[in-house]
């Protein structure tokens, strides 16, 4: 593929999904999905034992399901690009109602799976309709058996909406409007949203980040009684469906969620704290190269390193530049790359109106990726191009499979991305013509990206395993939250961070502990983290005879759990801290390399 110099990036089309939003096209498939949805809720909700109606209705639940996801993703791709488009928000509120009808009919339906016996259970499975689906009904049917009597799981849908996500909308709502007054270090003083907090904390200037830090602390410290009662009522409720469900503990729903054991969670975390010199290691180096003899919070997201002032980077080199490493490195990968961007898939536009942030999207109907970013010329975005490619990879090599045996837990999801991450990040570091400052400040966003996922991800998931602990015997006050997170931070974070370099406040505005249709948004990420670095370090020893079985562990990941997709690909036991250990060992070499910088 040639790449002119246009240093405009690419603007994505989505007409192949719909030929526009509010056409003829869309609004009869709204309708039709309204009444398909109703239709099933009535038959899932009349179920006996008979096993062959079961199975229609698991048919006509994945066909339904895509078309559900279909349409989600669609307003999704549009809410990004465009977020005060008030007709599209619409929609996207009236669809999540749509699938809470859609929650009450599965609920149904795992019931009635439930309510047969091993042998009538098996016998099912054996209907040729079900082919590679068994995972995903083995699983409805668990669900089936740890949830209250259909009518009971409708109400608790019901009530959601208006209880457990209403405390997600609060924060959301409340965090979307906090500002606070923040006295720059040259002395003017200016009205910050709290949503540039984050940025102003990863500023290369120190005070900068040290002014946006304090400032930024007084709201949280105002608003700490509402958002502690927001924290207490996510986990009250959750805990108390647990125990109507006969759920025993309360990882058992976010390790059900990943498809992973206790035991593999248990021997990764094992792994972590038997290791944590590795990443602390960088910390320290950090701390040196900033002239401070450890580190405090506000100093965890800035880079040691500054980019080098170099000429912006252009659309056109950076794709030609991830091309070039996925050609190297994967043929088949840089042969998809090229077909997103001459499919117009890719959306990287810096626009007015657009959403922040990046992510991979797609339709399991049109089997069809998307990937939305801003590009705003920088190697950082470059990478963020290729981790996000990543992902649509992985969703095109489960194209092949139904849609029962394409969705991928959360465990899963980041294995594709850092791969395709590393890829480039691999490719760039060998480039002859990549500068030695470049290089370094390569290696400082490695060690940034390792610090994350092995000290600061582990830290929330200490905090929130403690909090939840602690929930469960009545509501926890602020003062508890603030003690539980400094606990967590120095049990993490050792010496690495200054005697007053905690962060008592950081339950209160990480937004991950709010999220309400998931718990325990973190250790799922490590899990990523690692397993990617345990399958590149393969790709480098294998090359490109390791390739097919990369495919193998993909195409694997919706239809087995995490223990058996590794073991089958990889030969490999998950419940071995051994196995993690090695994948976190796998920094070290960068990690030398970055120690050794002046």
């Amino acid at each position: 593929m040639s790449y002119s110099t246009s240093t405009t990036p690419d603007r994505w089309s989505l007409e192949s999904w719909f030929s526009d939003f509010g056409s003829a096209d869309y609004t009869e498939f709204k309708s039709q999905l309204v009444l398909d949805v109703e239709t099933l809720k009535t038959q899932a909700g009349a179920l006996g034992k008979d096993w062959a109606e079961i199975v229609q209705v698991i048919n006509a639940l994945e066909s339904l399901a895509d078309r559900l996801g279909h349409l989600s993703a669609y307003l999704g791709c549009l809410s990004a690009d465009d977020a005060n488009n008030e007709a599209v928000k619409a929609d996207e509120a009236w669809i999540s109602t749509l699938e809470a009808e859609s929650t009450k009919l599965q609920a149904s339906l795992r019931s009635a799976l439930a309510a047969l016996s091993d042998v009538e259970f098996a016998t099912m499975l054996s209907d040729a309709s079900l082919s590679n689906a068994e995972h995903a009904v083995k699983r409805m049917r668990y669900e089936g058996q740890h949830q209250m009597k259909s009518e009971m799981e409708a109400l608790a849908a019901d009530l959601n909406v208006n209880g457990l996500h209403a405390w997600g909308r609060l924060y959301d709502t409340l965090t979307g409007k906090i500002e606070f007054e923040m006295t720059f270090p040259d002395g003017h003083k200016e009205v910050v949203p709290m949503s540039r907090r984050r940025a102003l904390m990863s500023e290369p200037d120190r005070k900068l980040r040290e002014a946006a830090f304090h400032d930024g602390q007084k709201p949280w410290n105002d608003h700490a009684v509402t958002l502690a009662a927001g924290l207490n009522g996510i986990a009250g409720t959750r805990l108390s469906l647990y125990g109507s469900r006969g759920i025993p503990h309360f990882l058992d729903t976010p390790l059900f969620d990943g498809a992973m054991s206790r035991k593999s969670l248990d021997a990764m975390m094992e792994a972590i704290q038997t290791h944590i010199e590795l990443p602390r290691r960088a910390l320290r180096k950090a701390a040196k190269i900033q002239g401070t003899p450890a580190l405090h919070y506000f100093d965890l997201e800035a880079p040691q390193i500054a980019a080098p002032e170099e000429k912006p980077l252009s659309w056109d080199e950076a794709c030609a530049t991830v091309d070039k490493a996925f050609s190297a490195a994967y043929p088949k990968l840089g042969s998809y790359f090229r077909e997103m961007l001459a499919q117009s898939w890719i959306e990287a536009q810096p626009r007015a109106g657009k959403r922040p942030g990046a992510f991979c999207t797609g339709s399991q109907l049109k089997h069809e990726e998307r990937v939305y970013m801003t590009f705003h010329s920088t190697v950082h975005d470059m990478v963020t191009l290729a981790h996000e490619v990543g992902h649509a990879w992985h969703s095109c090599v489960l194209r092949p499979a139904r849609s029962f045996a394409a969705n991928y837990p959360m465990t899963l999801a980041e294995t594709a991305s850092n791969f395709g991450e590393m890829i480039l990040l691999s490719g760039l570091m060998n480039d002859p013509g990549i500068t030695e400052a470049t290089k370094a400040y390569l290696l400082d966003q490695e060690m940034l990206r390792a610090h994350a996922y092995l000290i600061n991800i582990p830290m929330r998931y200490e905090f929130e395993k403690s909090f939840y602990t602690e929930r469960a015997n009545g509501e926890v006050s602020v003062s508890r939250l603030r003690e539980l997170m400094t606990e967590a931070q120095r049990k993490l974070y050792g010496d690495t961070l200054l005697d007053d370099g905690t962060d008592p406040m950081f339950w209160a505005y990480k937004m991950h502990f709010f999220i309400t249709g998931v718990s325990f948004y973190n250790f799922p990420y490590v899990f990523g983290y690692l397993l990617s670095q345990a399958l590149f370090a393969r790709f480098k020893a294998e090359g490109a005879a390791f390739l097919p079985r990369y495919e193998a562990f993909l195409s694997m990941t919706g239809s087995s759990t995490c223990e058996e997709v590794v073991k089958q690909t990889l030969g490999e036991d998950l419940t071995n801290p051994e196995f993690w250990a090695t994948a976190l060992k796998a920094m070290e070499p960068s990690l030398l390399a970055y120690e050794a910088l002046p």
